[in-house]
């Protein structure tokens, strides 16, 4: 497996798919990343910055309420 370090540099929009997948469009910065002796299991990372990380939730938040408003109601007598 390869391992990268992405850094995202802007989130630029945000979907889903008919497939039940949230998918983003980004600027990202992404250079190959080499195991160090300490790692126990290699993995890509992904950097952000707070601003970008608040930017995220917000997507995701919206993203969600989308998967939400799709879904059918019940009828069973339950709230939600």
């Amino acid at each position: 497996m390869k391992t990268h370090q992405i850094e995202i540099q802007k989130f630029k929009a945000a979907a889903n798919s008919p497939h039940g997948e949230v998918m983003f469009k980004v600027d990202v910065l992404a250079s190959a990343r080499a195991a160090s002796p300490d790692d126990v299991s290699p993995s890509s990372l992904l950097i952000m910055s707070e601003a970008n990380a608040r930017v995220l939730m917000a997507l995701l938040k919206k993203q969600l309420a989308e998967f939400d408003a799709k879904k059918p109601k019940s009828r069973h007598g339950r709230p939600g």
